[in-house]
């Protein structure tokens, strides 16, 4: 285990809002924070120390930048292997490279999950159109092709609804690697936040509900409303997930959860996760101070509610107007304001969140979709 201390520099792959969160946690603590991505004036750049760009694939400046500080993390999974191996030359890198390739590629993350003994829904890797016609027959219809790799938030995927639409979907594809998956008919989605330590501590924030829309996450609450034994499969898969991995940081496994109370894990992130961002005030630890203190070597915080809590997203469909009011969502008692300065609100695009605690989750979530509403309304205080 190795110990970074207050004042040290720890180096950022990925500079969006996840980054953003987190370098305000470990400025907090005492760290400097270096950022390295493609783009400039970036949402974790704004509250970093040290901004750099340059391409992951510039292997000279990412060994400078690995030259520049203490440790690496990332708040973006998809990096380039030899981007992270060029780092692990000088300084520690958590998690570890073997793990990001893992888990930027749909289809050996599914081999990964299937061969551990996870439960997943039924899988086959997609080269051809022959491939595909196969799998069709062997799943069934509905399914979904997906691409394999550089997906998130809905993008590369398409449902099929019958055999007829097959040609067509392998034609989207453009030649890429994919994945078909079998269609589960989910009654709700979930999400297990964990962080683990190097010396193998673990701590977890219980199981969050997540709402979608348009396949973007919406409105996420904790707890959740799942049994007791689906509460604890979920929390030992996660855990037994981040241990075969040898994981070091916060992650999250997403499951789906069937009429039946059959849960399937669905996706893995290598990283602090949009669901937990209702971590972040509601919690003694955020997702995100778990990151830094797992990074550098420290025990990990309490992961407790203070309250039942929501979050609700906030995407550039909301400036369609012009800015929203923030003064008459702020004005709902307990309402927190999290906006990640992004200068072009696009439709989609997540521009910042609101969160809140109530008595109950689902009182929180009432409470923080109408918070929402009044963003819009005419009129002012």
């Amino acid at each position: 285990m190795r110990y970074i201390p207050a004042n040290s520099t720890i180096g950022v792959f990925g500079s969006g809002q996840l980054g953003r969160m987190f370098a305000i946690e470990a400025r907090k603590m005492g760290y400097r924070v270096h950022t390295f991505s493609p783009d400039a004036d970036t949402p974790t750049g704004h509250i970093s120390d040290v901004e750099t760009t340059a391409s992951y694939d510039d292997l000279d400046a990412v060994r400078e930048f690995a030259r520049s500080v203490d440790v690496v993390t990332f708040e973006f999974e998809n990096v380039p292997a030899a981007t992270v191996e060029a780092a692990a030359e000088f300084v520690p890198v958590h998690p570890k490279g073997e793990v990001l390739h893992t888990t930027q590629n749909r289809l050996r993350e599914k081999i990964f999950l299937s061969a551990n003994g996870f439960p997943v829904a039924p899988f086959r890797h997609i080269k051809t159109l022959d491939d595909l016609h196969r799998g069709v027959l062997e799943i069934g219809t509905p399914a979904v092709l997906k691409t394999a790799g550089f997906g998130y938030d809905g993008k590369g995927q398409r449902k099929i609804a019958a055999v007829g639409e097959v040609d067509e979907a392998f034609a989207g594809l453009d030649g890429r690697d994919a994945i078909l998956e079998g269609f589960i008919d989910f009654e709700k989605e979930v999400s297990v936040v964990v962080a683990r330590g190097q010396d193998g501590s673990f701590a977890h924030y219980g199981v969050i509900e997540n709402e979608h829309s348009n396949h973007i996450l919406d409105v996420s609450f904790a707890p959740a409303d799942v049994s007791e034994a689906v509460f604890a499969e979920a929390v030992e898969i996660t855990r037994s997930i981040a241990e075969q991995f040898g994981y070091v940081g916060t992650m999250c496994v997403e499951f789906f959860l069937t009429s039946n109370g059959k849960i399937l894990v669905n996706e893995i992130a290598p990283r602090p996760h949009n669901s937990g961002h209702l971590t972040f005030g509601p919690c003694v630890t955020s997702q995100f101070e778990q990151q830094v203190r797992a990074v550098c070597g420290l025990p990990l915080g309490s992961s407790e509610f203070l309250r039942p809590a929501a979050m609700a997203n906030l995407l550039g469909d909301i400036w369609a107007t012009g800015e929203p009011d923030w003064a008459k969502a702020l004005a709902t008692p307990g309402v927190s304001l999290h906006l990640y300065g992004k200068a072009d609100p696009r439709p989609g695009r997540k521009m910042g969140h609101l969160t809140t605690v109530a008595d109950s989750a689902r009182e929180a979530v009432k409470t923080i979709r109408g918070a929402r509403v009044l963003l819009n309304l005419p009129g002012t205080l």
